[in-house]
């Protein structure tokens, strides 16, 4: 007996999620979710044991060349300066990231018009304005309404508290009159949505036993599930298949016992990063897209963006208790986000203000760092960093470049057979030059609040969360892979809703924007089901019906 469904969702995380929910909020459909890896279990998340820390290099590494799931596929990043992170799982990558929860500027969807780089987005920030606020309160995001660089929040959950080190920084930010202002952190400081409260023991990058941090599975899916949405985890979609008309007509996938399956589905929505969902394109090959499934442009995986990062750390005299709290969730400043004639780059970075190290990591870096020997001394050279440090980290916007791209790599394969991606990467010109003065001003504010700065480099390696670009929208298919709502130029009963659609990358991270851009482009589904599951969104190549049209 044939397995259908109306829509096929590939994906479980930020974005699948939001998809699911709204896809099933107002319609009786039968909507699947299929997501490779498995559910993790938060009363076994590393932050209920006090060896936590150990955990990061193994198991719940952001990692995947690290944390060797079954879930995982290989990546090979040799001929990229930035490795790339990423979580398979029930959740996705929410379930390890920060929460570090911003918005993009306005300035960031049209980069060409005002700077004269990147490309313009076919949309505009006011275009996805409520869409933010819708996420911000299924997602609940702590902050403080009133920022002069982000004015347009309604409503925000308290702050995070900066705590002693976050009150040191922002008297520095302040004696040099730059911009500062609390995180945006998708982080409950009082309950919101069902879920506990943070209770600041600072962990969240290995999952949030609290429930305080709003990783997907504890935010949309509960929701989604209560209306009727399936998710089947331990399954792995190899390609996606098209009927003769040149639709998408379901997928092909290895279930939770390495069985192959099909399910077939009259709509399919791909949420599977920005690494994942040009693999996945590029693997489904036919007649029709010889070279991977909407690539007749050769655009697909093209246009990778990655924030690159720089770190400066600085130590004070006093102890702030500066590890206490959500490590990426305490400040920011965007004093450099904007393009400024007076600075040798265009566009800008944020400074995200980290916590200090927890106490391992403290000792194993003091260490390497020749800061903390081994022996009598040890204990009292510990003492003098352990919640003395605090960190600056330099999200630099990323320019798109056509040459940073993501290729199938057959010579490496999952455990299904399914080949893994190369990685081809490498720093703009105009990117070295942010991130040098990134550290600059790192190191200005260092001295203003009278720490002593340790550590400075650029880019950092292991820092490839913001996964972008690979699949981009626009209203030309010549130049883009999918339209402004998402739906591919070549076949319009398929849609793309994760961060690989973005045309630029701002410089914060992208989860907040991507879910924003997911709840708008599957309202437009949900508006336009009829025309979708009755076979009338167009036979061949870049026909979209009058209905659509007009949709559009």
């Amino acid at each position: 007996m044939k397995d259908v469904a109306d829509i096929v969702i590939v994906g479980s995380g930020a974005s699948g999620a939001a998809a699911a929910w709204r896809l099933s909020r107002d319609c009786a459909l039968r909507i699947v979710c299929l997501e490779q890896g498995g559910r993790a279990d938060p009363a076994a998340y590393p932050s209920t044991r006090t060896d936590w820390e150990l955990e990061r290099a193994g198991a719940f590494s952001s990692n995947p060349a690290v944390r060797l799931s079954a879930a995982d596929y290989p990546i090979d990043d040799s001929a990229s300066p930035i490795s790339i992170a990423n979580y398979n799982g029930f959740g996705g990558s929410t379930i390890l990231y920060s929460a570090h929860f911003p918005r993009f500027h306005p300035s960031d969807f049209r980069t060409r018009s005002l700077d004269g780089v990147g490309e313009d987005w076919p949309l505009a920030y006011e275009d996805l304005q409520p869409w933010f606020g819708e996420n911000e309160r299924m997602m609940g995001v702590a902050g403080l309404v009133g920022d002069t660089a982000n004015p347009d929040y309604e409503t925000l959950l308290p702050p995070v508290p900066l705590g002693e080190a976050g009150r040191a920084m922002a008297r520095a930010f302040n004696t040099l009159g730059w911009h500062w202002w609390p995180s945006y952190a998708a982080i409950n400081t009082h309950r919101h949505g069902n879920r506990g409260v943070c209770v600041n023991i600072g962990p969240c990058n290995t999952g949030c036993a609290q429930g305080a941090k709003a990783s997907v599975d504890v935010t949309y899916w509960p929701a989604a599930q209560r209306q009727g949405v399936e998710v089947h985890t331990g399954c792995r979609v190899r390609e996606i298949t098209l009927d003769a008309r040149g639709l998408a007509n379901g997928v092909v996938y290895f279930d939770a016992q390495g069985r192959e399956q099909r399910l077939d589905a009259r709509v399919v929505v791909l949420a599977c990063s920005g690494i994942g969902t040009p693999r996945l394109l590029l693997n489904s090959k036919s007649s029709t897209f010889p070279e991977g499934l909407l690539n007749d442009h050769g655009l697909v995986g093209r246009n990778l963006m990655l924030h690159p990062l720089a770190y400066t750390e600085g130590v004070f005299e006093d102890n702030l208790r500066s590890s206490f709290g959500p490590h990426g969730a305490c400040m920011l400043s965007q004093q450099f986000y904007e393009t400024s004639r007076e600075r040798d780059f265009v566009r800008g970075y944020t400074m995200q203000v980290l916590r200090g190290a927890p106490p391992a990591e403290t000792a194993v870096s003091g260490y390497f760092m020749r800061q903390v020997p081994l022996g009598s001394d040890h204990h009292r050279r510990f003492a003098q960093l352990y919640n003395h440090t605090v960190g600056i980290a330099v999200i630099s916007e990323d320019l798109p470049e056509r040459d940073n791209r993501v290729e199938l790599d057959f010579e490496h394969c999952d455990s299904s057979g399914m080949p893994g991606v190369k990685v081809f990467y490498r720093l703009g010109e105009n990117t070295k030059r942010m991130l040098k003065h990134g550290i600059d001003m790192s190191k200005e504010v260092f001295a203003a609040a009278g720490a002593k700065v340790v550590s400075s480099f650029g880019p950092v390696r292991h820092t490839g969360w913001h996964l972008m670009g690979t699949t981009r929208m626009g209203d030309d298919p010549a130049t883009s892979v999918v339209n402004r709502h998402g739906q591919a130029h070549a076949v319009k009963n398929l849609f793309i809703v994760d961060s690989s659609i973005f045309v630029t990358s701002g410089a914060v991270n992208p989860v907040a924007t991507a879910q924003a851009l997911t709840l708008m482009a599957s309202d437009w589904i949900a508006r336009n089901l009829d025309a979708l599951l009755n076979d009338r969104a167009g036979a061949t190549h870049n026909v979209i019906p009058p209905a659509m049209m007009e949709a559009q």
